[in-house]
């Protein structure tokens, strides 16, 4: 039996008022319970890429679609289904985190405790979830973020740089609550990482992006037996070397 889509990408095309042409058309088709890996360098179109699905952006050519809702007609459906977390996202530094959350959780929910609660199990700060903020490490806002963005349960977990700049222990716990979420939910998670490591570990499937152009997707050992490489840096390299 087949595995329902989840994301269709189909031609989608990002020209900035500059000229610059972030996306070339690109095609990505991600399944229903997977964790999706959009991988490259800098400037390569994945952030352009993720800020269209979480309607934030217009493409300027082809068509995205998420839950059967295309992303610019009914955005505001889209919003229903998906959480957005960008690399940089903040939270309010007077608030502790569990104020925090508890503030977020109000926009989805009356009830809010059940959320919160959820929340705080995944972020697992401890009793540092009733200090503020502002006192809280990069790798424990962080974590509060992640929480933020997956206590929602969304159907899609749009995750840019989810632990950009983190130490090997907080990055860890974030890559388990991101993998533990998803399986207990049968949602769907769309990662983008510079750390091609962590990538391999976390993801079903990758897409390997530069320049605004896909120009491989499978699974890591899948495109890592294709390309005779031991990791995922040398399957990147390699195919960019032949494009």
């Amino acid at each position: 039996m087949a595995v329902p889509v989840a994301v269709r990408v189909s031609g989608l095309e990002k020209t900035y008022p500059n000229g610059f042409r972030a996306l070339k058309g690109i095609d990505i088709e991600v399944h229903e319970g997977e964790i999706f890996g959009l991988i490259g360098p800098n400037g390569a179109g994945k952030s352009t890429a993720m800020r269209i699905l979480a309607t934030l952006l217009r493409p300027t050519g082809g068509t995205a679609t998420i839950a059967g809702y295309d992303v610019v007609r009914e955005a505001r459906e889209v919003r229903k289904v998906i959480s957005y977390l960008p690399e940089d996202a903040g939270a309010y530094e007077n608030l502790s985190g569990r104020e925090f959350l508890a503030f977020m959780a109000a926009f989805y929910t009356r009830e809010t405790k059940a959320m919160v609660d959820l929340g705080i199990g995944i972020a697992g700060l401890g009793d540092r979830i009733d200090s503020r903020v502002k006192e809280y490490s990069k790798g424990m806002k962080r974590r509060l973020m992640i929480a933020r963005a997956l206590m929602t349960s969304p159907r899609l977990s749009i995750l840019d740089e989810a632990t950009a700049g983190l130490d090997v222990v907080h990055a860890q716990h974030v890559r388990n609550r991101i993998r533990e979420v998803v399986r207990r939910d049968n949602s769907t998670a769309i990662i983008s990482s510079h750390n091609l490591l962590e990538v391999d570990y976390l993801c079903d499937r990758v897409a390997l992006i530069d320049e605004g152009v896909i120009h491989e997707v499978g699974t890591p050992a899948g495109l890592k037996e294709k390309y005779k490489a031991a990791n995922l840096e040398d399957v990147f390299v390699e195919v960019v070397r032949h494009a």
